[in-house]
Order: structure tokens, then sequence, then C-alpha cells
């Protein structure tokens, strides 16, 4: 990267519709560029619902003069100097693929750079983090590690169950990640992962997201200092070199709770419980480059957080 501190949003959420606006990935435009991962599916979705989600969002992105698909990290670097966004996909669970290990391939080659085996729920693949058992990753989840190391698409625990996810830092030949992942020694949600799991990840060479969902910071906590809380407590456990953001904003926030209220399976009492959920806006988010600086952080360790480290792993992952 260049001397600029760009930045880096490992996972956010745009509505899952034909007509979902683009153009709020601008409210992620700051000087010295963005990456900016978006979701294009995750448990309900079928193969054709991800494709047409990846169709739409890439035509309306080709079409938009401020933003532009990221294939490498290449074309991510090259957003620096002229304050770009970039984006590309990510899947937060497997269900799209239809069992067929060959889509993998075919999703990488769309823009889709990493995916999640489980959504909360166990799968094909294996346990999800509010299973009352989660008996890790099955054998196909394990052939799904293997196909994704070869194809070069980042293998991410978020969402899964604690064992599948030391399951994933244990198969994954490549560094792993969090993409969007709390703290369960800051806050004791069962969506959060654990400091075993943040240090096999870390083990892996790969990277933790913070989010910034209220019910994942504290009850409903959504707020800067919250949100840093989490960063805090992760760079002293596993080192800065291996924490980073994956804010998990959701730009239909508005509605989110329809969204939980019809799949009640995926959504239980652990995310209803503190009412509408609250969560940390995009511009607040980029204020944590500040807030680093105010506490002391050094510029290399600043630099990682707000990017550099999930750029280190996409480089060596991406091919």
């Amino acid at each position: 990267m260049t001397s600029a501190r760009a930045f880096w949003e490992q996972h956010t959420c745009l509505p899952l519709t034909l007509d979902a606006d683009v153009a709020d990935l601008l409210r992620y435009r700051r000087p010295g560029g963005a990456y900016v991962s978006v979701n294009v599916g995750y448990a309900p979705h079928s193969r054709d619902d991800a494709l047409s989600y990846i169709g739409h969002f890439t035509r309306a992105i080709e079409a938009h003069p401020d933003l532009e698909l990221a294939t490498t990290v290449g074309e991510i670097d090259a957003a620096v100097p002229g304050d770009r966004i970039v984006v590309a996909f990510d899947l937060e669970d497997s269900a799209p693929l239809a069992g067929d290990l060959d889509m993998v391939e075919v999703f990488y080659g769309l823009g889709v750079k990493s995916l999640l085996p489980s959504y909360n729920n166990g799968n094909a693949a294996g346990g999800g983090c509010l299973d009352a058992v989660d008996s890790g990753l099955t054998a196909y989840g394990r052939d799904l590690v293997r196909r994704m190391n070869e194809v070069g698409m980042l293998v991410d625990g978020s969402h899964c169950g604690t064992r599948t996810g030391l399951d994933l830092s244990e198969v994954s030949e490549q560094p792993m990640i969090y993409s969007h992942s709390a703290m369960r020694g800051v806050w004791d949600h069962a969506r959060n992962i654990t400091d075993e799991q943040a240090r096999a990840c870390a083990a892996t060479g790969g990277v933790i997201g913070i989010p910034g969902v209220g019910i994942f910071l504290g009850p409903n906590t959504a707020t800067l200092d919250a949100f840093v809380a989490h960063i805090d407590y992760a760079v002293e456990l596993v080192g800065p070199e291996h924490v980073g953001i994956g804010s998990d904003y959701s730009f239909d926030a508005d509605t989110i709770m329809e969204d939980l209220a019809a799949n009640p399976e995926l959504f239980p009492e652990e995310y209803t419980r503190w009412g509408t959920i609250r969560f940390v806006e995009p511009e607040t988010t980029l204020l944590i480059e500040r807030e680093l600086v105010g506490r002391g952080y050094p510029e290399e360790t600043v630099r990682g957080i707000l990017g550099g480290n999930f750029r280190r792993v996409a480089a060596q992952v991406w091919k």
C-alpha cells in the first residue's frame, strides 16, 4: 500500500434485493480509499438467488462512476491515490453452493472472495454458533475447506460453532479469518468467538474482523467506545497484526427486524431480546482510525488494523 492508510471493510450488507442501491457504499468514501466486501447471500438463499444478487450488484457497480469491482489486491491498492471505493463479495453460508464444490470456483470467478460454511445453525458443512451441540466440520465441510484453499477463497469462521471454527483453523492450509466476529471475552454472546478460537485463527496467520453490531458489542451498545473495546481486547490477546474491521453494517437496518421475525430458527432470543438491533454507522466506523491514533496506537498498528492486516492475508490467499 502507499503511505496513506487505506481502509478495508471485510463485511457489510446491502439489501439482498434486485433493486438495492449500491450508491449506499459511498458512505465509506474517505481520503486513502476503501475496500468493501458485500454479502451476496446466506442460509435462506439458493444458488440462483446468490447468482442474481451478484449479477445485480456487478452491473450496478460497473455503471457507477465512483465504484469499481476488485478482483486483485493490486486493484485495491490502486484505489488509494484516487480515494476510490472498490468492492468484492462474500457468502455467509455454504447453502448457495447447493452441495456442488465446483461452485466454489464459479463464485470466486464472479468476485466472491470469502465464504463461511455455516450460518448460526448446523448444515451439511458443519455446526453453527447457536447449536446446542456443535460436532464440528463434516467430511463435506473439510472437502469444502480444501477446495477453497485450492481456488484461493478465504475461509471464514464467523457464525460457525466453536468446534467448527477450531476445525477450520486446523484443516485450512491457508490463513483463515473471522470476517465479522466480536470477542466473547468482552461480551458473552453466542455469536462472539472464544479466546481459543481467536488464538487458533491467529496461529494460521489469519485476522479477526471486529463488527459494529450492538448486540455483539454489548447490550445493544452500538458506540465507538464499545467497538474499540473489542479491538483493544483482541489486540492484547492475539497481537495487532491479527485484528481488522468487519463492521457487519446493514444498509437496510430499519427493516432488519422483519428478517429476524421471518427466520426465527436463524435468529432466536439471542438476537431479539434487546429489541431493534443497533448498528455502528459507516461514518462512525471510519472514526476508528482517529480513535486508535488518539489512544496512542503506533502508526504501523493503526495501518494494519485499518486495512493492512486483511490485505496481507488476501495477498497470500487470493489467486
